[in-house]
């Protein structure tokens, strides 16, 4: 089973119904004997990062998702989820994160359009991430006005364009994150998040449900 971690803020029904439409079972939960009895879990989110990582604070999920990570049990940031795992962030002021990925996320910075809204190709880093497993590069859709810098190459899976290179997917040991929304990136994108569902051993062919 995949828990779907909901602490307000989130494309919660967009990721679980992908989820579903690879075969596996998930629960949208902010129940934290739940989270950590799941072979893997999402952190997904939309909006401000000082908000969601208020939201996380008050109801203790962000102990619990540190503890998850720290379980070796596949998880995944999306979107404002994949900027949550880094140290801090500068929007709207200076604000701590889950610091499971050593970096901070800022602002893009220059006279182009922002944010940054569309479709782009990836370009792997790192060709043996089981993430990347039987892919060849292609386009997903990204929308967001902040970037994650790791401070740790290594932890740097994918970048892509954007008027300089962009943090696209990130990875360390078993916590993984994707700026961009897996779930409507077309077939690239539900089969990266199909690889990381594979990375956690869960069943297929069980259905959708929440707690």
């Amino acid at each position: 089973m995949i828990a779907i971690i909901d602490y307000g803020m989130g494309n919660l029904h967009s990721v679980s119904k992908a989820v579903e439409r690879l075969g596996y079972e998930a629960v949208i939960t902010a129940d934290p004997t739940t989270i950590s009895g799941a072979s893997g879990a999402i952190l997904p989110g939309v909006g401000a990062y000082g908000d969601a990582m208020q939201n996380l604070r008050e109801t203790g999920l962000d102990e619990v998702a540190k503890r998850y990570a720290a379980s070796g049990k596949p998880m995944l940031g999306i979107c404002l989820g994949m900027q949550l795992l880094f140290s801090e962030s500068a929007e709207y002021g200076q604000n701590e994160g889950l610091d499971l990925l050593p970096g901070e996320v800022i602002r893009f910075s220059g006279n182009y359009k922002i944010p940054h809204m569309g479709w782009n190709k990836l370009s792997f880093r790192e060709q043996n991430s089981p993430l990347f497993k039987g892919l060849t590069e292609g386009h997903v859709y990204f929308v967001h006005s902040f970037h994650a810098k790791p401070k740790a190459e290594s932890d740097l899976l994918a970048t892509t364009d954007y008027y300089g290179p962009v943090t696209a997917i990130v990875g360390r040991n078993n916590v993984y994150g994707m700026q961009f929304h897996p779930e409507k990136s077309g077939e690239l994108g539900m089969a990266l998040l199909g690889n990381f569902l594979t990375l956690t051993g869960s069943p297929k062919g069980l259905t959708t449900t929440s707690l």
